[in-house]
């Protein structure tokens, strides 16, 4: 059922620590089993360009290496939550294997897996996450890039349609 269940997600937060003791967690995302099952114990896990902070892989590098995982279903309330230790990879054989969006990613975590367990789905169902009369109108909250002009001062603010068409080709 984990298995299945990964191959399901298109949705994780990866959480890692580093060696000052601090913690990120940064959301992960892809097209269902983006996150791939490479074995009994191992998941290999593709890294897109995001908000290239990249404190997750330096904490990897840096830290411990242990990492947790929580995958995400749309329409399931339960989560599968699964932690273990990571490593970087930039083969190019397996770079090409996870092609996606018609990119290749920029490494490749390979993930030995320890323990894995089901979450059950209480907290989702609270929260009414799945639920379409839970969504918020977008237009409610300010976009990134007001937010982040706000923080800075710098440049012009972009509206969430520019932000929005400039994703869709960074995917």
């Amino acid at each position: 059922m984990r298995k299945k269940f990964i191959a399901m997600s298109p949705f994780c937060v990866l959480a890692t620590s580093g060696s000052d003791g601090s913690v990120d967690a940064s959301p992960r995302g892809g097209n269902p089993g983006f996150v791939r099952v490479a074995g009994p114990n191992q998941l290999l896990m593709p890294d897109r360009s995001g908000n290239n902070r990249i404190d997750s892989f330096k904490n990897i590098v840096e830290g411990s290496g242990f990492v947790q995982l929580i995958f995400f279903v749309p329409g399931i309330d339960e989560t599968l939550r699964v932690g273990g230790s990571g490593k970087l990879s930039a083969e190019p054989d397996l770079l090409a294997s996870m092609e996606e969006f018609g990119k290749l990613p920029r490494a490749v975590l390979n993930i030995t897996v320890r323990e894995a367990y089901f979450h059950c789905g209480k907290a989702l169902m609270r929260a009414a996450l799945w639920s379409h009369d839970a969504q918020v109108e977008r237009s409610s909250f300010p976009s990134i890039g007001q937010i982040i002009h706000d923080q800075t001062k710098l440049g012009q603010a972009e509206t969430q349609a520019e932000i929005d068409a400039r994703n869709k080709t960074q995917l």
